[in-house]
């Protein structure tokens, strides 16, 4: 006598979840087969495929986390594939959730420092989903900073360490008390989890950051981004996880952010956008356990810029507005102006002529108010005339407007320090298009060969991608003399 295959047990969590949704059987296999197409996948389910996964039938590869998604987008809360009764494999959407801990958050964040050493071709493979800023954005937003983040110590508010030279017990992993010079310099040689955190170990974590910021300005992320993220694994996660009181724990949850966000910026540069989006996300939850809610504003204008850049418009300007609605009217004019222009952006790209001004306006009065000796944070201060004048510029050209245009990023040029080459770059390439576009052929080939010459000297995606947009403007002209002189320029770099 043959054995039967063992009963499959109901997936009681998945039809709670399908009714709640009001979704049909059918409704749901097509909201799995649009979401894979998003993600480059041809899936054919039907409705006797969600039957199946009814009756207990485990689908197959990343189609629990797939399914998950969807339901997340129609109830607006994040689910996993366990809280539909699935087995994750594979999860698309690891490293875009918002942790419901500082302790979460420095495992998931130490997750993909560790994972982020795989080749830039391997990493543009990581998905990009515009989804994927809903939750954290929202999360945010009606969020508010960790009670408390101090770590490995047991003092009343968690904020008290044995003083040096006290009888008392040491931490457990840390250095002793109280040593003499030679061994203890031979303990902090390398920082291992659970020593004391520092005000020095977070000043060099703000120095760092500098030069890393520095180098991407002028190289391209893909200079240093390597190096980055390995001092991220090697040297901000064994603070995280060492001994720290509520004041210093903050700040290093604010360096560890800002460093993230630059991880995810430099990323976000050499094209491996879901990896970015991923950094942005954490960075953004870091700042929550930091408890600085401006930097979470930026953080947002961050995923705001790479939207814009990837054409999802109507994403930019939420993101933008959530910014905004994050910090009210508190936040430094700077950091005003800085908001309204990425929501500028957002309107440039969707062509939205009216909304795009009204938040230029807004933007420009903003910088007005700016005073000298005003406490702008470090991270803003990139935000002046130079930088306005180059946002004006960028949507003057989106909206086909290009006299405006040209005006603008002159002056932004005019303005802008040496040292940012590549954001000089991008303003060169908006002059270039505009100059195309009021017809003056022989300027922009000038202006667009220029862009190259700076391109071909960074490791920067994006900078590659300005110019070869130029280059797809210049294609009605190509048999024009200086479409053709242009032409000639650019062989000439390659060899």
């Amino acid at each position: 006598m043959t054995e039967r295959p063992p009963q499959r047990t109901p997936n009681r969590q998945l039809a709670a979840l399908i009714a709640e949704a009001g979704f049909s059987n059918a409704g749901l296999a097509r909201r799995v087969d649009q979401l894979g197409l998003e993600h480059g996948l041809d899936l054919r389910y039907d409705k006797t495929s969600v039957t199946r996964w009814l009756r207990g039938q485990q689908p197959r590869g990343t189609t629990p986390a797939l399914i998950a998604e969807v339901f997340t987008r129609r109830l607006g809360r994040r689910l996993s594939a366990q809280d539909l009764g699935l087995d994750a494999c594979s999860p698309v959407y690891a490293g875009l959730e918002f942790a419901a801990s500082p302790e979460e958050a420095v495992d998931i964040v130490s997750g993909l420092w560790r994972k982020d050493s795989g080749s830039h071709a391997e990493l543009r493979k990581i998905a990009f989903t515009p989804a994927g800023l809903v939750v954290p954005s929202r999360d945010w937003l009606i969020g508010r900073a960790d009670d408390r983040v101090a770590h490995g110590d047991h003092g009343p508010g968690g904020a008290r360490i044995p003083a040096q030279g006290r009888s008392s017990a040491k931490p457990p992993s840390g250095p002793s008390q109280g040593p003499p010079p030679l061994p203890r310099q031979r303990v902090q040689a390398e920082r291992g989890p659970g020593q004391r955190v520092t005000a020095g170990d977070i000043a060099a974590l703000r120095s760092v950051g500098e030069l890393f910021r520095s180098l991407d300005q002028a190289y391209g992320g893909g200079h240093a981004r390597q190096a980055l993220v390995r001092y991220l694994e090697h040297e901000a996660e064994p603070m995280l996880r060492g001994t720290y009181g509520e004041q210093t724990g903050r700040r290093l949850f604010a360096a560890t952010a800002d460093l993230t966000r630059l991880a995810g910026w430099t990323s976000y540069d050499i094209a491996a956008h879901g990896l970015a989006q991923r950094y942005f996300v954490q960075a953004l939850r870091l700042s929550q356990a930091a408890g600085d809610r401006t930097y979470g504003s930026y953080v947002l204008v961050t995923m705001s810029r790479q939207a814009v850049y990837l054409g999802h418009g109507r994403e930019a300007v939420q993101l933008a507005r959530v910014a905004q609605q994050g910090v009210g009217s508190s936040a430094p004019p700077a950091v005003q102006a800085l908001l309204h222009a990425a929501e500028a952006r957002g309107h440039g790209v969707l062509g939205e002529v009216r909304a795009c001004t009204a938040s230029l306006v807004r933007a420009e009065r903003a910088l007005e108010a700016v005073r000298t000796g005003d406490d702008v944070p470090h991270w803003a201060r990139f935000f002046d005339e130079a930088q306005l004048a180059d946002e004006f510029g960028h949507c003057h050209r989106d909206l086909q407007q290009y006299r405006a245009a040209a005006q603008h990023a002159e002056r932004s040029l005019q303005l802008r320090a040496p040292g940012f080459a590549r954001s000089r770059l991008f303003c060169r390439v908006v002059l270039a298009s505009a100059r195309l576009g009021l017809g003056e052929l022989d300027q922009a080939c000038t202006l667009g060969a220029e862009a190259a010459q700076a391109a071909s000297e960074m490791r920067s995606v994006r900078a590659h991608e300005y110019v070869r947009e130029f280059e797809r403007r210049l294609e009605p002209y190509r048999d024009a003399a200086p479409v053709r002189g242009y032409r000639d320029r650019i062989a000439a770099l390659s060899h």
